[in-house]
């Protein structure tokens, strides 16, 4: 379990359920990020922003903040495979190029492609599969730009409801888009997806609005209404608050992942899809959550 810290100096002038646009002065994020492994009661806890299999970031540049998360393949590891290193690389990838100013705010597809690409090249071979999400707030428009790839995803928040939120994108059930690296020779055999086919949106954002960026975990596990009846606990736009309600949602998000009888997002899907399940979704959990206030360096 772990959580991170919002860069820069940040003054949050921004009031929950939105305000009026300011127009000229730039925005920023406040973040804070929060989930747990799936073997997390086993005692496993990867370094960095990882919990379990899922890896994410949280970075700045003087014209953008952005966010990432991604969802690393289990299925690698019956093939003796450490699904982590997939989605941790590409993570820690994207965040490179965006503290080193190579990307443009309006085009995230185009961290990921680059993140994507130098994994490809990388002399150090590895393998795996990941789902992704990166999303960009441009802060001198006020534009957040986002793509999605698979299954992780967002949410926009403003007066209590959801008034943007990212397609999941499945090949078939439970079975996402995704990037990959396959071993030599296996290239036709793995299931693998290009960046540029991720769902892309860009729309304007309001202070106060709240942005929660997080892996399947979540959203297999808590409805859209249960999100919001904790993000209704969210009373201040600082760093303490949101760190509290990150932990809030992902831990209930944990908790029913574990109850035999709940009917979870995830089984009503399976039975949608012909399945007999019933329950939590066992899973890691990834939650980002920020809030759009002005900014000030």
């Amino acid at each position: 379990m772990l959580s991170v810290l919002s860069y820069g100096r940040l003054v949050a002038r921004a009031v929950l359920g939105g305000l009026s646009q300011t127009d000229g002065r730039d925005y920023s994020l406040i973040s804070a990020s929060y989930g747990f492994g799936k073997d997390f009661r086993k005692g496993i806890l990867k370094k960095g922003m990882c919990y379990g299999d899922d890896a994410c970031f949280i970075a700045r540049h003087r014209t953008a903040d952005v966010l990432g998360v991604a969802d690393g393949v289990g299925g690698w590891r019956d093939y003796g495979v450490d699904p982590s290193q997939f989605s941790a690389t590409l993570m820690r990838t994207c965040e490179r190029l965006v503290k080193e100013g190579r990307f443009a705010p309006s085009n995230p597809v185009g961290i990921l492609t680059s993140g994507y690409y130098e994994l490809l090249q990388n002399k150090v071979p590895l393998l795996g599969s990941s789902t992704a999400c990166i999303v960009v707030l441009d802060r001198r428009s006020h534009r957040l730009h986002t793509c999605n790839l698979g299954d992780s995803g967002f949410l926009v928040v403003r007066g209590g409801e959801v008034v943007h939120r990212s397609d999941e994108q499945q090949h078939y059930f439970n079975t996402p888009f995704q990037l990959s690296i396959a071993p030599p020779g296996a290239e036709g055999v793995v299931l693998s997806d290009s960046p540029e086919a991720a769902d892309s949106s860009s729309f304007d954002v309001q202070l106060g609005d709240i942005i929660l960026t997080a892996s399947d975990g979540l959203f297999d596990n808590m409805p859209d209404y249960m999100i919001l009846q904790e993000l209704k606990k969210l009373k201040a736009a600082n760093y303490d608050s949101i760190l509290q309600t990150t932990q809030s949602i992902a831990k209930q998000a944990h908790n029913l992942a574990y109850d035999p009888n709940y009917m979870s997002p995830f089984a009503q899907f399976a039975c949608d899809n012909g399945l007999n399940v019933r329950g939590g979704k066992p899973d890691d959990i990834t939650v980002l959550l920020s809030i759009v206030a002005e900014y000030t360096d």
